[in-house]
């Protein structure tokens, strides 16, 4: 008989925060994706600020039983093309799936954490994004801001919070500028969890109301869920 693989561990991967909120939104995810796959191994590991690091993550995993890493990370910068790569270097059996975005599940996740805020229709919107010194994971941002503005039928702009121009201050002052009269500015957080990005964006939006980053202390997501599920399965190769 031949020998069978084990099924490929789910190995998420986050940026890392030293947020107690922040580290609790993120665990809460992948307890929520651990549920759904109660015959997979998961494990949550980070690839800068908090431990486990990527390194101890995999040595905790059983050995033999190939990895399917998924970056909790709403675009392909540094971390994904880079860190991760360099990092797993040497590892047999490691598979790194894409980032999370852009996908229109994080769109649906952004439209339920607007809604109580609920933008009328001379509200300007500007999506506040963390930024990235490799503009192709910028790019993905601004591709998510095109898809909410499409699913919302108006024009929504990009403010970066680093390492991007323009800065989330200078596109929330052009949001105003925009406006008909005293229009309001609304932002939409497209930030995994909250922690120092999360807060930032609050300074730099002024009056501008800015909604809650897409995972919190409520229940995680299933749009989010259901699309760390899917990165999994694609790049392990399974039946969805």
């Amino acid at each position: 008989m031949g020998r069978v693989t084990p099924t490929p561990a789910l190995l998420a991967i986050s940026h890392g925060t030293s947020s107690p909120a922040g580290q609790a939104a993120v665990e809460s995810l992948v307890a929520a994706v651990a549920r759904r796959l109660p015959d997979v191994t998961v494990r949550l590991g980070h690839v800068d600020v908090q431990q486990p690091d990527v390194a101890a993550s995999l040595d905790g995993i059983p050995a033999g039983t190939p990895v399917v890493i998924v970056p909790l990370l709403l675009s392909a910068g540094y971390h994904v093309r880079v860190d991760l790569k360099q990092q797993t270097a040497g590892r047999e059996g490691v598979v790194i799936a894409p980032a999370l975005g852009p996908d229109a599940r994080l769109v649906d996740a952004l439209l339920a954490r607007l809604e109580p805020l609920a933008p009328g229709p001379a509200d300007q919107l500007v999506l506040a994004v963390a930024g990235s010194s490799d503009d192709r994971a910028n790019e993905d941002c601004r591709v998510t801001a095109r898809m909410l503005g499409e699913r919302l039928g108006r024009e929504v702009t990009t403010g970066f919070l680093a390492a991007a121009d323009p800065r989330l201050d200078a596109a929330v002052a052009t949001a105003h500028a925009a406006g008909d009269g005293p229009g309001a500015v609304v932002v939409a957080d497209y930030l995994i969890a909250p922690g120092y990005f999360h807060d930032l964006a609050v300074r730099l939006a002024g009056s501008a109301r800015v909604a809650p980053p897409l995972l919190g202390d409520d229940e995680p997501p299933s749009a989010i869920v259901d699309l760390v599920i899917d990165r999994y399965t694609d790049a392990a190769g399974l039946p969805h």
